[in-house]
């Protein structure tokens, strides 16, 4: 039986679809944790991959974005204090340009870009095309052993391609079950729309119905040859806000100005306070015509590479790095008092750490935090 703290590696998960592909992922699954803090309300499931202890948690049911995120890796930190790897792993809208051929199914690594952390946080509401956006920072890098095996595993792939789509196969022949919602989709259905090409407003329908194949309302793009990774594995900035990015124009924009790579909900969230690598499967080009047809292929894409990642990480190199919880809490910015703040049962959704500050924006910060309070504090 193992205990809490034999677990060295934390991976979250924001959606079902993400945690199922997590979990499909284990090369070995262990016993449910039978005691954990009191406080304590994520969903854990622990296991094995390659000689890594691994535990996996998801957000609450309908509950998304950066204070849910930051709830959940808090409480992991607490209840598993020799986490000391940390992954957020899952689906994204991917930002497609003329540099970087993204195509559905693709993953993007969130790595530093031109001198920057590898997250992006912008803040515009719920945005739909049209709407203003904010940039609000960027947030630190992944810890250098991720950073190292990342490059690695680079390295490896551009020698001998990556084996993403066979270790996908091995996992699906193995639970079949997945198949009909997580296997790859039919490769005519990876559409991207010109920018002010738009889905109609409020009909669900498919694009295919909806919007048609006309090749006026398609951007061009060549097959992938034989000798072209498929999926392909991008590096580079991703960008992180706490609703869904929903306009051609405005990822365009981001795009050219910052070489954003990919848009999604959680990181920011996470990274200055769980410091992870963030991997992002692509389900849709952050647009007006988004469906769920991608979401299960592209989460078992994000979480097949996680996989591969890990199995390049000596476990006694693991062992030697200081907990996530420590590096947190050097930066100033993670209380030990968490234990007596993480209260159950009293009708609020929040994390808080100290008692000084009655409210905290999410966002860049630079130096010394003394006390935070993050997430809704009140009806």
């Amino acid at each position: 039986m193992f205990k809490p703290s034999d677990y060295t590696v934390g991976w979250v998960c924001a959606l079902k679809t993400e945690y199922v592909a997590a979990i499909a992922s284990l090369d070995e699954k262990h016993d449910r944790p039978t005691e954990l803090p009191s406080a304590n309300q994520n969903d854990y499931t622990l296991g094995k991959i390659k000689n890594h202890n691994v535990v996996i948690s998801v957000l609450p049911m309908g509950q998304y974005g950066l204070s849910s995120a930051t709830q959940v890796a808090v409480s992991m930190m607490h209840a598993f204090p020799n986490i000391r790897v940390a992954l957020m792993v899952g689906i994204g809208g991917g930002a497609p340009s003329p540099k970087h051929d993204i195509r559905l199914g693709d993953i993007v690594v969130g790595t530093p870009s031109n001198g920057r952390g590898g997250i992006l946080q912008y803040d515009f509401g719920k945005i739909i095309q049209g709407q203003d956006f904010k940039q609000t920072g960027f947030h630190n890098q992944a810890p250098n052993l991720l950073r190292s095996a990342v490059s690695g595993l680079a390295a490896e792939y551009q020698i001998d391609g990556n084996r993403i789509e066979d270790d996908i196969a091995n996992v699906l022949a193995t639970k079949p079950r997945l198949k009909k919602n997580y296997s790859r989709p039919d490769p005519t259905t990876d559409r991207l729309y010109k920018s002010d090409f738009l889905h109609p407003v409020e009909d669900e329908s498919p694009c295919a119905i909806v919007c048609g194949e006309d090749v006026s309302s398609l951007v061009s793009r060549p097959p992938r040859s034989e000798w072209d990774d498929n999926p392909a594995i991008h590096y580079g900035l991703i960008a992180s806000a706490n609703s869904l990015m929903k306009d051609a124009k405005a990822r365009d924009e981001f795009a050219k100005q910052n070489d954003v790579l990919c848009f999604e909900m959680e990181a920011a969230g996470l990274v200055n306070h769980f410091p992870c690598l963030v991997i992002r499967g692509i389900c849709d080009y952050s647009d007006t015509h988004k469906n769920k047809e991608w979401q299960g292929y592209a989460a078992m894409t994000a979480a097949a590479y996680a996989k591969d990642l890990l199995y390049r990480i000596v476990p006694q190199v693991v062992v030697q790095q200081e907990t996530v919880a420590n590096v947190v809490k050097e930066g100033d910015i993670y209380n030990t008092n968490i234990t007596n703040l993480l209260k159950e049962g009293d009708g609020h959704n929040h994390i808080t750490f100290g008692g000084n500050n009655s409210g905290f924006q999410v966002g860049m910060n630079n130096g010394s935090i003394s006390g935070t309070s993050i997430g809704r504090t009140g009806a």
